[in-house]
């Protein structure tokens, strides 16, 4: 089994942490992983994207350039990196922000009101773990607790108190995922 995936938005989204998360899930699946993140100079408001790989085997280059999965904060980002999907892909995107539906029709794309959901859970900024939890609802790599156990170690100690709201948009992306199946 390989992954490759490339998440994409603008810079304040938490682009970066969902490829962090998603590598680190992988190595507590001991699995072999890559993250290559990419940025501009910009602290927000920028692009941002990262390529992830996660496989059984040893991982030959962190650049992807056929995905198996793309994750898209926003429309710039979906109109980019749609095209690197291989056919038979999955398109994760934030519906919350993007209106327009993919062009392509020979993958399987699933919309996700990612701030929407955040809103819900109380914790605007948690947009980012309900497309984690859209993700392993979707493709069941990894189970919520091990990334939450990603998540815990990602945040330290000191961070503890944001574990539930963060979980609780986790488990809403999940069952968004389910939904639109």
């Amino acid at each position: 089994m390989t992954e490759q995936l490339i998440i994409a938005g603008f810079g304040g989204q938490g682009v970066l942490l969902i490829g962090q998360l998603l590598a680190y899930s992988g190595m507590l699946m001991e699995k072999e992983v890559s993250w290559l993140p990419s940025y501009g100079p910009e602290m927000r408001g920028g692009s941002a994207n990262c390529h992830v790989v996660i496989s059984d085997e040893a991982v030959g280059s962190p650049k992807v350039e056929e995905a198996t999965v793309v994750i898209a904060m926003n429309y710039p980002s979906m109109k980019l990196f749609e095209r690197s999907l291989v056919p038979g892909g999955l398109l994760l995107y934030n519906s919350s922000l993007i209106e327009e539906k993919p062009s392509r029709s020979d993958i399987r794309a699933i919309a996700v009101p990612c701030n929407d959901i955040a809103k819900e859970v109380g914790n605007a900024r948690t947009a980012n773990m309900a497309m984690l939890g859209a993700f392993i609802g979707a493709t069941g790599m990894f189970t919520e607790d091990v990334l939450v156990e990603a998540l815990r170690h990602k945040l330290g100690a000191s961070k503890e108190k944001f574990i539930p709201v963060n979980r609780a948009a986790i488990a809403a992306g999940m069952t968004a995922a389910k939904a639109f199946e």
